[in-house]
């Protein structure tokens, strides 16, 4: 298992049924049943042949009937509410899949467009309970919540995440550094007047928010 499945994994809450949508080769459902945070677990794949690979790693609980395989896309394959993960996918497809049925709980790890997540999830009236960045080798967006209880987001809050702001860690800072580099890079290659006042927006918008973690630091 990965650093990044391994992060992902420590935030899997216990709950009855637990669903990995688009579970790769199952090792976060796995985790689920070796660590007794469910009774059952459903690995799920629009693939077949991508579904087989997550079958053979758990071909023991699948025959104990404590995992249960499903090909389809998205949630409404499940026969019964679970705390589902989704791991991998781009913010856009993540949303797509949400769009169809939203689950009582979630855990989602998009590959991009974080922000578009959060306003996804916010405006859909769930309560994001954590939202930060890990690092392992890259940057990733951890976002976990509930479906019900409703949450508000600050304009910030949404570009980078509210846990980011609150308490903010060494990958979220480093993550930081690494988008003032890139857009230095982009400005230094003389881009049209339009472009050149977003990206000034962009770059100072993070320099101010570096200087704020790095004063509040003891």
């Amino acid at each position: 298992m990965t650093g990044r499945l391994e992060i992902i994994c420590s935030h899997i809450p216990r709950s009855e049924a637990f669903a990995d949508v688009g579970c790769d080769h199952g090792y976060c459902a796995r985790y689920a049943l070796d660590k007794g945070l469910a009774e059952r677990v459903y690995i799920t794949d629009i693939s077949e042949k991508c579904l087989d690979k997550a079958k053979r790693l758990m071909m023991k609980e699948i025959d104990e009937g404590r995992c249960i395989a499903l090909v389809g896309d998205g949630i409404s394959i499940l026969p019964e509410p679970c705390t589902t993960l989704i791991a991998g996918m781009g913010g856009e497809e993540i949303i797509k899949i949400l769009s169809e049925k939203m689950p009582p709980i979630f855990l989602l790890q998009p590959m991009k467009n974080a922000e578009k997540l959060r306003r996804f999830l916010v405006g859909r009236g769930c309560k994001i309970t954590l939202d930060y960045t890990f690092e392992d080798g890259k940057f990733y967006n951890l976002i976990a919540g509930e479906s019900t209880g409703g949450d508000g987001y600050t304009e910030r809050e949404y570009v980078f995440g509210r846990d980011n702001l609150k308490n903010p860690q060494t990958a979220f800072r480093k993550m930081l550094g690494r988008e003032i580099g890139k857009l230095k890079e982009y400005l230094g290659a003389d881009p049209a007047e339009e472009e050149r006042e977003k990206l000034m927006r962009r770059l100072k918008e993070r320099e101010e928010l570096i200087d704020e973690i790095d004063g509040n630091l003891p």
